[in-house]
């Protein structure tokens, strides 16, 4: 049972908008990799909405988002397992110098920086031994919304692992370093891809940004560990959530993330709700598997000062 949760949890946290993987590896012999479509057209096209040059993301300047997730099985109701911390912001741009073509071209000075951190919390944790903190951090051009560079540091006990990914001509390269063993040759992997691509934490700020409709169906490239898959996406319904920040009006996403050769090999759904309103925040998640389900809730928003009119003046 140990192991199995273990790996359940750790195929969950990749899901969610702090996507940390622990123990979970790409479903093995694969080697499947998905060209992402250029975006373009709109609703019922399948593709996905490429981003405005001259829009300002709601959740820019900056935004901090405190997550709570629960585990539910049998007589298990809701049993914490682990608190989760996404923060978005900016930083000045990968490139070292931003010239005055790529500024009237609609390019951006700054870079958007995301972070996901999630610990281990309460009695579950406990009882599994299951005792990690992983944090990711993903840099993504804004106009383009593409992205650049992924962080992540996973450890789990004693256990520690650090690992880069870089974007650049249509190709990511991946590597995974042993910090407690520096000797140890680095885990590398690489895969080709064209158009826009996210990683598993960028994928869920880049859904923030696309004109979310019931009906609507698209696909986003999502690379992983070095790995490419195309991720269908369908919005499935709309319905009023008594949340943190209100009763609020929300849309459920579906991602299409479990199945074989998919991210995880294994059956399951993952639902993601956000409200119906520019701001698109993730206020839940709901994640199903057969060894039990996983909730996702919002606990508290820290917003900046933009975010505050703007929910002013939707509230």
């Amino acid at each position: 049972m140990k192991s199995h949760t273990r790996k359940l949890l750790a195929e969950i946290v990749v899901l969610i908008v702090a996507p940390v993987i622990t123990s979970f590896q790409p479903v093995a012999g694969s080697g499947l990799v998905f060209a992402q479509r250029v975006a373009g057209p709109a609703i019922g096209s399948g593709l996905a909405e490429p981003v405005s040059r001259v829009r300002v993301h709601p959740f820019e300047p900056s935004e901090e988002l405190l997550y709570v997730a629960e585990f539910s099985r049998s007589l298990l109701k809701k049993i914490d397992v682990a608190d989760f911390r996404f923060t978005a912001g900016r930083e000045p741009s990968l490139r070292k110098v931003v010239d005055i073509e790529t500024r009237r071209a609609g390019g951006s000075a700054y870079s958007l920086k995301f972070t996901g951190e999630v610990s281990s919390k309460g009695f579950f944790s406990k009882l599994f031994n299951l005792r990690f903190r992983e944090r990711i951090e993903s840099i993504v051009e804004p106009t383009s919304f593409t992205v650049k560079k992924t962080k992540r540091v996973d450890e789990q006990g004693k256990r520690a692992r650090t690992s880069e990914s870089t974007y650049d001509n249509g190709k990511v390269v991946w590597l995974e370093r042993d910090p407690n063993n520096p000797s140890r040759p680095p885990r590398s992997s690489s895969a080709a891809f064209s158009g826009q691509v996210q990683d598993v934490l960028s994928a869920i700020y880049f859904l923030r940004t696309q004109p979310l409709q019931v009906g609507k169906t698209f696909e986003i490239t999502v690379s992983d560990s070095g790995l490419v898959y195309q991720v269908p996406v369908h919005v499935i319904e709309k319905r009023r959530q008594k949340t943190v920040i209100g009763n609020v009006e929300s849309l459920r996403v579906d991602a299409g993330v479990f199945g074989p050769n998919r991210m995880i090999a294994s059956n399951g759904q993952f639902s993601i709700w956000f409200t119906n309103d520019n701001r698109h925040i993730p206020v839940s998640a709901r994640i199903k598997t057969e060894h039990g389900t996983f909730d996702i809730t919002l606990r508290k928003v820290i917003q900046n000062p933009a975010q505050q009119e703007s929910m002013a003046s939707t509230n």
